[in-house]
């Protein structure tokens, strides 16, 4: 089983944005980031940010089974559905890296319990922000 926790990150004035995932495979953590690039609002960069880290997991990581934890009620209500009003271009292609999986486990859970994803998706966008 593959266990990943996302969020994502977003600076309003600018609209850049980044992704924070944590990776749990085989009793193994891994904490990853990235810059997401620039975003029209939060929902875009939690979308966003799952399609990063699905795309992120190695072939010889995939297993029957994914559970995906996220604060984005918008992206876990998505996934449930099978349908977003504004984002369902970002919802198919994530349907689509999740097509590997047998079965699919989306979950909502508050921000205070997604610290780690929050955290690697911040320092992200901490160092993006920084003057060259």
């Amino acid at each position: 089983m593959l266990t990943l926790y996302v969020d994502a990150a977003r600076e309003p004035q600018s609209g850049l944005s980044a992704g924070g995932a944590v990776l749990i495979h085989h009793k193994q953590q891994q904490q990853i980031k990235s810059n997401l690039f620039y975003t029209t609002d939060n929902h875009e960069a939690e979308f966003l940010a799952l399609i990063w880290a699905l795309k992120q997991v190695k072939v010889a990581e995939t297993s029957e089974t994914i559970r995906i934890f996220s604060d984005s009620k918008i992206l876990i209500d998505s996934l449930d559905k099978k349908y977003a009003k504004h984002y369902q271009p970002l919802l198919e292609e994530i349907i689509q890296l999740l097509t590997p999986y047998s079965l699919v486990i989306s979950q909502w859970l508050p921000e205070k319990e997604n610290h780690g994803a929050h955290y690697m998706a911040l320092q992200a966008l901490k160092k993006n922000k920084r003057p060259s």
